[in-house]
């Protein structure tokens, strides 16, 4: 067992989180989105869990917290820079990196942020329909110290049929601060 997977098991463990469901068999290239995100211990958990079972991950992650000397490491642990300026075409740019690997698993928040928001962006939706990979669903349940993974699926291209899918799997899970989680 390597270091990673020795902490991220422990991690789990002391803060009472069972890990539950398993990543899809076979699949080399995937847009993981993970829900709630209502804190910053909600990316040291997907951490965890994901150096837990030895899944390398890569994340998205506003540019400017690759300031101030984090730049290093953020990168070493899988963060690519994201400028969240209009008109920059994140979805194209995303969905391109998936051709320069043989295997690339993105995590991306659907919120978008820690706080509240009224409707979740569908970036993540779009990035797995232009890079031709599934959509695999992980989630953070602080109500039930669960974390781990849900359904995963291939996005039809119609975001509202495919929405209840989400929905249904994530509608009860509570984020570190309930409420902050809405599922829109």
């Amino acid at each position: 067992m390597s270091f990673k997977s020795w902490f991220g098991r422990n991690y789990l463990k002391m803060r009472g989180f069972t890990f539950v469901g398993q990543f899809p068999e076979g699949v080399k290239k995937s847009v993981i989105i993970e829900a709630p995100h209502t804190c910053i211990e909600d990316f040291v958990i997907g951490r965890c869990f994901f150096w837990m079972e030895g899944r390398t991950v890569k994340f998205l992650i506003k540019k400017e917290f690759f300031r101030f000397g984090l730049g290093w490491l953020l990168k070493k642990i899988g963060g690519i820079p994201v400028d969240r300026t209009r008109g920059n075409n994140m979805v194209a740019k995303t969905a391109v990196i998936f051709r320069q690997y043989d295997e690339l698993h993105i995590v991306i928040t659907p919120e978008g942020t820690r706080k509240r928001v009224e409707k979740w962006k569908r970036g993540f939706y779009y990035i797995a329909k232009l890079a031709k990979v599934p959509v695999v669903v992980a989630f953070i349940d602080f109500k039930t110290k669960r974390c781990g993974y849900g359904p995963s699926f291939v996005p039809s291209g119609d975001f509202d049929k495919d929405w209840p899918i989400l929905e249904d799997f994530y509608r009860g899970m509570q984020g570190k601060t309930p409420g902050k989680f809405n599922l829109e």
